[in-house]
């Protein structure tokens, strides 16, 4: 209970710093996501990797091999349209705040169905392995943040179950996104049942 209070404070301060509209607020929401990931799954065993409390829930493996897939899934979409020209005269501005857009992805509250394509198996047996490949991808993803202009993060747009977004929306989707499977994989450490040990 303790951790998911932080990190709804957590959420709570990234939203007031979001006010800043800065590439470093970017970087440092991915930073905090990532660590509060680590520290989740940091020590965690094969059986507790693979424990489900029913057989359709997803155990804390497969909440990381959906992490993992939607990134490499997603970083290829941001990283294609922002090879595009400019298009946010033809396609209109974003439709929500980036506050609202991070605010989306991370409330439990509402559930959705993943894709074929995003649906984990539970490949992970350590939190070493998923880390590793996490991290793999993070490094890509924050290197196009870093080596995109800022005009270029807001004048590319695209559409999303969100409505329009801008490539900085996107990449905020996406560190929020892990957020979300971090809440869900603690809900999972949080059943009476899981293992100890």
């Amino acid at each position: 209970m303790r951790n998911q209070v932080a990190f709804f404070l957590l959420l709570f301060a990234s939203s007031i710093a979001l006010a800043q509209n800065n590439k470093q607020y970017l970087l440092e929401y991915y930073a905090s996501t990532e660590a509060e990931l680590q520290k989740d799954i940091a020590g965690l065993n094969e059986t507790q990797m693979a424990f489900k409390a029913t057989p359709e829930s997803w155990s804390v493996s497969q909440c990381l091999e959906h992490i993992i897939l939607t990134e490499k899934m997603l970083y290829d979409r941001i990283q294609a349209g922002l090879a595009a020209p400019s298009n946010i005269e033809e396609m209109g501005a974003p439709t929500n705040t980036d506050e609202k857009i991070v605010e989306m992805v991370t409330d439990r509250s509402t559930k959705f169905k993943a894709p074929a394509e995003l649906a984990p198996e539970g490949k992970y047996t350590s939190p070493e392995a998923a880390m590793e490949e996490l991290k793999a991808g993070r490094a890509a993803i924050l290197e196009l943040v870093n080596n995109t202009p800022d005009a270029a993060l807001r004048d590319h747009v695209s559409e999303s179950p969100a409505g329009i977004v801008d490539a900085y929306q996107n990449f905020l989707f996406l560190a929020g996104h892990t957020a979300r499977h971090t809440l869900q994989l603690q809900e999972v450490k949080a059943n009476p049942a899981f293992p100890k040990s």
